[in-house]
Order: structure tokens, then sequence, then C-alpha cells
């Protein structure tokens, strides 16, 4: 989250409250599941005040991280003052604070999704003295249940930044955007993108995508699940609705969340050479990050709807390879500006490369920090790295794409990835062993493994899947 109130004191969060006449404070957080969730106080004693931003609350873990152990389920939010926004969805005036988690010695919980980033990112430094900054694509359905007819009928998955009347949800979209200004989240850009769907009773399916700004890996974990709420918050107050899932109907687009990758070493972005070309350390990041692919869905992936997404694709990643402007392979490198840098901003993250395969149901935390460790492991075993960037290049027109691996096709091929690869994730105490064994045991009780024979045998029961995962996450 960006400091959009510039609390550098905790006293100056009381101050602000008084003056502002605050109602509530919130201590947020983002646990396991990826979606924001809050523990709100009243604000009319300011003392009680003082003392949660001093000693944050003692929260049930164990219904917040599924790798705590029962007999050790007490742990503390602990608000961070420097992270802070008004609430713009209250009728009272609310602050929301960001929180971490903190164990029985108000340390950093090892196991909480934000450590391991942190320790990835620290791992992937001291190897490389490369830092990761990386921009999301978030997709997402608006669902309307009204039953009048649509009166600019468009075309079923030809909705690609379409306007008013024919996008019928543009001024959310447009709402959406203003919000997340609001509370300090820096956007690219939206537009209506290629999913549309009418039911017969009339009701309206219609993708929309929003695209962020370039940041560090840790802003971008915590911005998007706070735009997942700002999305939602702005779809209920407008009598819609919002779904993030990977998959909304098997004859639809789907719903994905590309992440594009740069990477900063003294200031300047290492993914372009100094003719402008991809460089060797670009190579070795996509080689690691291809050679971890059928592991790193375990984190980018995480229910069986994801792979609906590839099993049914449309402009779906499946095959595990990279090239320039190709949408079907995992890695894809985009048409780069014709200038050079210019210096901060977004300049400096315009050349990038761009990892297609995961979802919005990810925990950013966890996701990105996989990532981090693919490429440190890249960058670390630079010579098979390379090898295996030019083993999986391809092009359009060129290399036939069934003689490549494919991804996972279910939650139970990802969790024997996870297994078989689990000592680079584990290596120097990044991701915890409880935590890998956690994830494995929850990706192998989804029981999946004939998910893709369900899609052709029995789509009926696919489309009930889909129903219980609409508001996933």
């Amino acid at each position: 989250m960006k400091n959009i109130l510039n609390f550098s004191e905790k006293s100056d969060v009381v101050r602000f409250v008084s003056e502002k006449d605050v109602k509530i404070i919130n201590l947020c957080h983002v646990p396991e599941d990826g979606r924001l969730k809050t523990l709100s106080f009243s604000a009319y004693d300011k003392n009680r005040i003082s003392d949660i931003l001093e000693s944050g609350e003692r929260v049930d873990g164990s219904n917040i991280l599924s790798f705590i152990e029962p007999g050790k389920s007490d742990i503390y939010v602990m608000p961070d003052h420097r992270r802070a926004f008004i609430h713009p969805f209250s009728q009272l005036t609310t602050l929301n604070i960001m929180c971490d988690y903190l164990d029985e010695n108000l340390t950093a919980l090892d196991v909480a999704p934000k450590s391991v980033l942190s320790r990835a990112e620290e791992k992937l430094y001291s190897t490389s003295r490369i830092t990761l900054k990386a921009l999301a694509e978030l997709e997402f359905y608006i669902i309307s249940q009204k039953h009048a007819p649509t009166l600019f009928l468009g075309a079923a998955d030809r909705n690609y930044h379409e306007s008013s009347p024919f996008a019928g949800f543009e001024d959310v979209r447009n709402l959406i955007l203003t919000a997340l200004a609001n509370i300090g989240i820096s956007t690219k850009y939206g537009h209506s993108e290629v999913g549309h769907i009418i039911d017969d009773d009339g009701s309206s399916k219609e993708q929309h995508e929003i695209e962020f700004m370039p940041e560090s890996l840790a802003e971008l974990a915590e911005d998007i699940p706070v735009a997942k709420w700002v999305v939602r918050n702005v779809c209920a107050k407008y009598g819609v609705s919002a779904s993030f899932c990977p998959k909304l109907s098997l004859g639809h687009a789907g719903n994905g969340m590309h992440v594009h990758l740069c990477g900063e070493k003294n200031g300047k972005n290492v993914v372009a050479d100094s003719d402008g070309k991809l460089s060797d350390e670009a190579r070795k990041m996509i080689g690691g990050i291809l050679r971890l692919a059928p592991s790193l869905a375990a984190f980018a992936n995480p229910t069986p709807v994801s792979y609906l997404r590839f099993i049914a694709h449309k402009e779906s990643p499946m095959h595990i390879c990279w090239g320039a402007r190709n949408r079907l392979a995992l890695i894809r490198i985009p048409l780069w500006w014709p200038f050079r840098e210019m210096g901060g901003g977004e300049e400096s993250c315009r050349e990038t490369f761009e990892y297609r395969a995961p979802d919005a149901f990810a925990n950013t935390h966890l996701l990105l920090a996989s990532v981090a460790l693919a490429a440190e492991h890249g960058l670390r075993n630079s010579e098979e790295s390379l090898k295996t960037a030019e083993n999986l290049h391809v092009e359009a027109g060129g290399r036939d794409l069934e003689d490549l691996k494919i991804l996972p096709c279910c939650c139970n091929e990802s969790a024997h990835n996870l297994e078989r690869d689990r000592k680079v994730y584990e290596e120097d105490g990044v991701f915890p062993k409880r935590l890998i064994n956690g994830t494995i045991d929850r990706l192998k009780a989804y029981n999946d493994g004939n998910l893709k024979k369900m899609v052709t045998e029995n789509p009926d029961k696919i489309e009930k899947m889909i129903q219980q995962y609409l508001h996933y996450g």
C-alpha cells in the first residue's frame, strides 16, 4: 500500500483520528486465502487507540493460516501506521490500517506469506544484487442479474476495448479506478476485456481488466488483495457483483492475472541489454521460471477451477515455453517501447517479460515469493537456465507446440510437482517446511485428478464447481 496519509509516527494517527472525527479503526490483514480481512474498533477512546497502535491485537491464527499448529494458534496482528487509508465505502468515517502477523515473541511470523516473500527477495538480492519489480493485469467479470432486455447487444467474447453502450459497465470500471487512486494504488489503465456472456435469462457477465503501475513485489502483493476488495465494494454499491474466478463458463474467456516482471540492478533495468535486446540476465530468469513452472502452479493456480482456464483455454498458456508477443506461451516478451529509459517511475520498468499462468485466486505474497525464487534459481544456475531458455523458445509460425511439456492439469499434479521441487523452495528457510507440507496436503485434498476427463464427460458437474468458486479468494 502507498503511504497515502503520510503517518510518520503513531502519534500522528491518534491526532488524525481526533481531528477528522474518525469513528472506527479497522485493522486489516491478508491471510492465506488472499482476501482482505478486518478487525474493527471504536475510535471513541483515544487511549485505547494508542494501545492498539502500540501492541496490536491477539487473534486466532489457525483460522487465518492453515500452516499454524493447533497448539500455537494465538498470533498478533500488528498495525503498521505507515500503511493506512480512509475506508472509501463506509458510512462512518473509518480508518483502515494494514497489519503484519507476529508470533508469541513479537517477531515476524515465519509462515506468514509476507515473511516468505521478504525472505525470497533477500535471497534473490544476495545472489544477484537484482531487485524485482512487477505489475499485474487483474481480470474480472462484472455480473448483472438484471432481466431487462439489452439495448446494445455485443457478440460473445468480442468485448476487447469495447466502449459504452456496448460495454455496459464502463462507469463502474471508472469508479473503481478512481477509488483505487483515492487510497493510493496507482494504475496504468482499465478497459473492457474479451469476455462477454449473455445468459438466456438476460443476465450479463462482462469482463474487464485493470493494469497496475510497476512497483516492488511487496507493494504489489498487498495492493492486489486491497484492489480486489475495492472492485467488489464498488460493484456492490452499483448493484452488481464481480468475480475473479479463472473460468466462469467453459466456452468463454477466463480470468487470468498476468504478471510483468523487470529486474533492477544499480537503478537500471537489466531485462534489456545495452543494445535494447533481451539480456542474458533476463534469459536466465526466464529459464528459471520455465524450469520450475510445473511446481510454481501450486502457488499461481491454487484451486481446481484454476486449471479449467488451461484445459478449456482461450489465449491461456498451456505449453511451457516462451516467445516474443506469443500469447499462447507461458512467458511472453511484450512489445517494448522504441525509446530507452528516461529516468525513474514507469520508464525504469518499460522492458518486461510476462508470466501468464497466474490467476487472482493466488495468494499474491506466496505467488511472488515463488517467482522470485525461480528467478534466483535461474540466475544462480546460469548455464542450465540459458540452455533451458534456448530449448524452450518459440515464435509464431515456427516450432510445433505439441512437442513441448504442458502445465499441470489439476491441483493433484501441482502437488506432486511441488513435492519434487520442494528443496528449491525450502532452501535457506525461505518457505518453511510446514508451509510446503500444508500446501501439498491442501492441493491433494481436492482429489481432482480426473478434472480433464470431467470437462468432456460431465460438463454439468464442472459448471456446478464453477458456481462454488464464483466469489472465492
